[in-house]
């Protein structure tokens, strides 16, 4: 439990930076929004090449994957029941509040918190695949359905092959698969950048707390408290008890409660805001899920840390 803390500590103390920072006037909007974009399309995918290339496909993607899987469907599946049969919500607003409810920040908290706490970034990789390729991509289909009329299977196949993240992902895990080592001189490059990623995202993460506007009216408090609940107690509940019923062992099952219990994604608001769907929703819920993943996440790993 002393390492859980001390990483904890780590990821608390350069957010903090990233709060002062801006507080002094150090960083603006414009610093964060530049150290978000450097973590995203250039940094993280770095590092997840790194990560993915050395990891143990048959040990993470096997019964950690559909664990993973059990623990989104335990949070999103009761949303999409509840929002259509009892909220009468369109497909699209649906869509939305289902990422809502189980849609989680894998890629700006996860991997610090993979790799900080858990002591292994290569934790979050099955969120991280099961989002970027099979949620993210359907919830774009249903919601451009919705806009446009028609479902575009064109956009659906392409979306996670332009998303970073993703491509990342994909060639660390085909470098593991076929047992590849880069050469030294693309390597060691790429491991240095990837070494900007996890500071990047929470200094860019303090400064957003500091900037940020905070959530206003406008939500159903049932309908907030609804998605809330899901995502910090459905989801990793879930993910948690799928684990013990495949028999993986406590580390799995720690890194599976604590991945499934972090907050839902800025992504799900930015999405829901272009297309003009739940977005004050989304925005509520990445706000206080994000609040509240502190104590879900420090309560997990209390009850599950040997």
């Amino acid at each position: 439990m002393q390492g859980v803390v001390a990483g904890f500590g780590t990821i608390i103390a350069v957010i903090a930076v990233g709060y002062l920072l801006a507080a002094v006037r150090v960083l603006d909007a414009q610093a964060q929004q530049m150290l978000a974009r450097l973590a995203f399309l250039v940094a993280s995918p770095c590092l997840l090449l790194t990560v993915m290339s050395g990891t143990d496909l048959a040990g993470a993607f096997s019964g950690n994957l559909v664990a993973t899987a059990v623990g989104v469907l335990a949070a999103g599946l009761p949303y999409l029941l509840i929002g259509r049969l009892v909220l009468h919500r369109s497909a699209a607003e649906v869509s939305i509040g289902t990422m809502c409810s189980a849609y989680c920040n894998a890629g700006n908290l996860g991997l610090p918190i993979a790799a900080y706490v858990l002591g292994d970034a290569a934790a979050i990789a099955p969120m991280l695949l099961l989002q970027l390729v099979v949620m993210q991509p359907l919830a774009l289909t249903l919601l451009d359905a919705d806009r446009t009329g028609r479902v575009s299977a064109r956009r659906a196949i392409l979306t996670p092959l332009t998303n970073p993240l993703t491509l990342g992902t994909l060639i660390g895990l085909a470098l593991a698969a076929g047992d590849w080592t880069l050469p030294t001189v693309v390597n060691d490059p790429i491991e240095l950048i990837g070494g900007m990623a996890v500071p990047g995202m929470l200094l860019a993460y303090g400064v957003s707390l500091r900037l940020g506007p905070l959530p206003g009216r406008g939500v159903p408090v049932s309908e907030l408290g609804l998605v809330t609940g899901l995502k910090l107690v459905a989801q990793p509940l879930g993910a948690y008890l799928a684990g013990r019923a495949l028999g993986l062992d406590d580390a799995a099952l720690l890194a599976l409660a604590v991945t499934a219990a972090l907050p839902t994604a800025q992504n799900v608001f930015i999405i829901a805001t272009r297309f003009d769907r739940q977005s004050l929703l989304a925005r509520d819920t990445v706000f206080i899920t994000t609040i509240g993943s502190v104590p879900a996440i420090f309560a997990i790993t209390a009850l599950l840390h040997r």
